[in-house]
């Protein structure tokens, strides 16, 4: 038994290192690189942003707002909501807000993807099929740069991608340590993962808000057929398997609102992490397919979609089932603990120099003071940490899971 549980540590190990080791070169090209821009004298597109919401009152007026602000000609920008069984007045407040609005209440197929869905149906029912060259999705609680649109449309007139993603900030990086560690992960996710990517040719992953993606990949995909929990993910990696492009647009920045409280943070992570498993067994076998033809983008979104909290709590367990057994056998107990605690050392460490690295380069985006810089530096692995528990029940969960 102990000779068993010290050699799944050593595989686990292993593959860890192996799997996950290309991310070195791109926190080095994340450190180094400029990142890749688009045109200067881009041809200006038709755009519509939509925003699916669900009781968004308190906040969808001032994501109308910025983006009727923006440095782009307003005529060519229409914003769309889709108030999602909402039982406030948030299709009032839109349409004051200037918003074109459509109202559905559907409590069978509920969640985002099918908001979004019935949204794009009808626009190419009212507007025709080719009245807009791409489309913006936004979240009711975003807020977004005064060059947002304009810096996407650089990008996307080079005809090389199908759908771009953006900068991630947050409007509350400094509310406690939970805002903070999704913070964190946002820029960190922009800096050294999509930012290296696009600039290495490999495709990047929508991350749920602030993209922009080609009418014509809607009109091809019959609309918006993504409706797993994490549909983000699910239409990143339906477009790679697709052989489409996405991309990273580092100078255009959205503003998110992140959770404040732990049982907020819970719901939505664990949501997530189902998700991802729900990605995985759809997609695994396929993207698998991909790696062993070379498809390097296919096995980045196999390691992104991988359950790898899930197997770094396998990795926990093993070493506390280690440490019982040692006890179990006569063994000092500061002995059989030893290898648990080098374990969480060691992930603690190494989660703590990414936030320490995505703290210092992306210190001009963290508006706050350098001593809270420094604290959610430190409690960034702490935020990771709860990933492993949150894992775990993803994985063990039973019943249907709906968005909402």
């Amino acid at each position: 038994m102990l000779r068993f549980l010290e050699s799944m540590q050593f595989m686990l190990f292993v593959f860890f290192t192996a799997a996950y080791a290309y991310q070195i070169v791109y926190l080095f090209v994340g450190l180094i690189g400029k990142g890749r821009g688009g045109r200067e004298n881009a041809k200006l597109h038709r755009y519509a942003a939509v925003v699916a919401a669900r009781n968004e009152s308190a906040v969808i007026a001032n994501l109308i707002r910025t983006l009727k602000e923006q440095n782009y000609p307003s005529e060519l920008l229409d914003i769309y909501v889709i108030a999602d069984n909402c039982t406030d007045n948030t299709a009032q407040i839109s349409r004051q807000a200037g918003a074109y609005v459509y109202e559905r209440f559907n409590k069978v197929q509920v969640g985002k993807g099918y908001a979004l869905e019935y949204l794009f149906h009808h626009i190419f029912e009212d507007k025709g099929e080719t009245a807009y060259d791409g489309f913006f999705v936004f979240d009711a609680d975003n807020i977004v740069d005064r060059d947002f649109v304009r810096e996407m449309n650089k990008m996307f007139d080079t005809g090389e991608y199908t759908a771009l993603t953006s900068y991630r900030n947050s409007q509350n990086f400094c509310a406690n340590w939970i805002s903070a560690g999704y913070a964190l992960w946002f820029l960190r996710e922009s800096r050294f993962l999509n930012r290296p990517r696009t600039q290495l040719g490999v495709n990047c992953a929508v991350s749920g808000t602030g993209f922009l993606v080609s009418a014509q990949a809607v009109r091809e995909d019959a609309g918006w057929p993504y409706h797993l929990l994490t549909e983000d993910i699910e239409f990143s990696i339906h477009e790679i398997l697709q052989g489409r492009k996405i991309a990273f647009c580092p100078d255009a920045v959205l503003y998110d609102e992140q959770p404040t409280t732990f049982r907020q943070s819970w719901r939505q992570r664990l949501r997530w992490s189902k998700g991802y498993l729900q990605v995985f067994q759809r997609y695994g076998t396929r993207l698998l397919g991909g790696v062993l033809r070379g498809n390097f983008s296919c096995f980045d979104m196999s390691m992104a979609i991988m359950p790898a909290f899930v197997l770094s709590t396998v990795s926990l367990a093993s070493n506390l089932a280690l440490a019982v057994w040692g006890v179990w056998t006569g063994g000092s107990i500061l002995i059989a603990l030893q290898s648990l605690g080098q374990m969480l050392l060691s992930m603690y460490l190494t989660l703590f120099v990414i936030g320490a690295i995505t703290t210092v380069t992306e210190r001009r985006h963290i508006h706050t003071g350098r001593a809270r810089r420094v604290l959610y530096a430190f409690t960034f692995p702490l935020f990771m940490f709860t990933y492993l528990p949150i894992s775990l029940a993803a994985l063990f969960s039973k019943g249907e899971w709906k968005p909402i």
